[in-house]
């Protein structure tokens, strides 16, 4: 079996996912609409590849990804291992501004609410978006300003599901290490999704996060492998975490691709496979706006990189 498609157990869920799974982000349109039938495709495509992992989320296209999502899984028909998130509702607005997505649900905008009536608000409507009669994983989504009332009122309502069957998992969905670490220390967590934390430019979860949620049994599931771009394409005007760029980041980048090359390996091919290298990181999430560019990341993603690969970079003090 290709490497993309191996599953691997979720932690203490009873879950399976495979190695690569596909984010849904892009469902909602980074820079550009995207028609019905491409998505259906490329979810299509995904299941077809033996994808069976997929992550999604209200914010993305205020439900529009969702809904998207699962009208793809349910004209497919095969088995799948559905994550969304919770920590903000969807509420009744008038000209909303759309953010970095074009395509969105009409008259509605998110807000955050991690109230405990908010979290069983999310969760049903979010099975409403997707047509779906379950959900097999809830994280708690952008809550680094929100983490006491994650910690005392969302977490315990998703606790309760869990204890119920109503969905199999728990985590948190962020882009920062700390907070990911006072969540797994404080709640009885299965699951964190890091992004943009773990890859070719930023190591930082890898000190402490990624150490801390083996010893307590939590996967780990890095997203954001090219830094929202950088690393797909490092030049001027590409963007870090979803902001232009600093030279000094582009410049890195830039040499990192340059030392990989020499060695006949490409910048997006490293960037997609450095996270798996760590033991502790279960899956790799990547997002994708139509099937050739899905086909494009799995070909890379099981390429067979040269032997001691990333010690030479580590050597070259490129990565930590």
């Amino acid at each position: 079996m290709k490497r993309h498609a191996t599953k691997v157990g979720l932690a203490a869920t009873g879950l399976e996912i495979t190695r690569l799974g596909l984010g849904t982000g892009p469902l909602a349109g980074f820079g550009r609409s995207l028609a019905e039938d491409d998505c259906d495709a490329l979810i299509a495509y995904a299941l077809d590849q033996g994808i069976n992992f997929f992550d999604t989320a209200p914010f993305y296209g205020f439900g529009k990804a969702e809904v998207r999502l699962g009208r793809g899984l349910l004209k497919n028909g095969k088995p799948y291992v559905l994550e969304t998130k919770v920590g903000r509702v969807l509420d009744p607005a008038i000209n909303p501004d759309k953010g970095i997505f074009t395509d969105v649900l009409p008259g509605v905008a998110p807000v955050f609410d991690l109230s405990a009536d908010g979290v069983k608000r999310s969760i049903d409507e979010s099975l409403d978006r997707l047509g779906l009669d379950h959900i097999d994983i809830a994280l708690m989504h952008d809550i680094e300003n929100h983490m006491d009332q994650a910690i005392n009122e969302a977490f315990p309502v998703l606790a309760e599901y869990r204890s119920q069957g109503i969905i199999k998992g728990v985590g948190t969905g962020l882009n920062y290490c700390a907070e990911t670490m006072r969540m797994i220390n404080e709640c009885d967590l299965d699951v964190v999704l890091i992004a943009g934390r773990y890859t070719l430019l930023d190591q930082e979860a890898g000190k402490e996060l990624i150490p801390l949620a083996q010893k307590k049994n939590v996967a780990v599931l890095a997203a954001g492998v090219f830094n929202s771009g950088v690393l797909a394409n490092p030049r001027a005007g590409s963007t870090f975490d979803y902001a232009p760029a600093p030279e000094e980041v582009i410049q890195r980048a830039i040499k990192i691709g340059a030392f990989l090359n020499e060695r006949g390996v490409s910048l997006t091919a490293a960037a997609l496979q450095f996270p798996i290298q760590n033991p502790g990181v279960t899956t790799v999430v990547i997002g994708a706006s139509d099937a050739s560019e899905l086909e494009k990341n799995i070909n890379e993603f099981n390429l067979d990189l040269p032997n001691g690969l990333w010690e030479e970079l580590r050597e070259a003090g490129l990565i930590n």
